[in-house]
């Protein structure tokens, strides 16, 4: 790959996911870029969650950045702690710390999502629909 890889993010379609068993865990994302789609050494994703949803708990196979664009919420820890974000923080997760991350404002929080492998999944504590699995991550993975 030589050349630069530009992604109008707002243009790319969210596929929404939830909770099997827990209607918070609701939200939307797209991969913007992944090892052989525009990056071979990361994984970028663009994602939002509503007022009152969040992600979910899980663990990440790799590292991971986040960005916050818009919107508020609380960053929760395995072990208790919560961490108040904004529009401008920026996070790190190390692998594998166990996280949530809740819209706790009233609009929609909005973030980019940096992963440092070209190939990841993320291992939820509930069923994620779509597709009904506690494993998600990049289109890759299967490769």
């Amino acid at each position: 790959m030589n050349s630069i890889f530009v992604v109008a993010t707002k243009d790319l379609p969210r596929a929404k996911v939830g909770g099997v068993d827990d209607p918070s865990v609701r939200w939307a994302g797209a991969f913007a870029s992944y090892g052989g789609h525009g990056a071979t050494q990361s994984s970028t994703i663009v994602y939002e969650i509503e007022s009152g949803g969040r992600l979910g708990w899980h663990t990440d196979a790799t590292e991971e950045t986040q960005y916050i664009i818009a919107g508020t919420g609380e960053l929760r820890m395995e072990d208790g702690k919560i961490q108040q974000v904004k529009p401008g923080d920026v996070f790190v997760i190390p692998t594998p710390i166990r996280h949530d991350l809740a819209n706790t404002g009233t609009e929609t929080l909005r973030a980019v999502a940096f992963f440092a492998a070209p190939m990841f999944t993320q291992h939820f504590d509930n069923a994620m629909l779509a597709p009904d699995v506690h494993v998600l991550g990049t289109p890759n993975r299967a490769v």
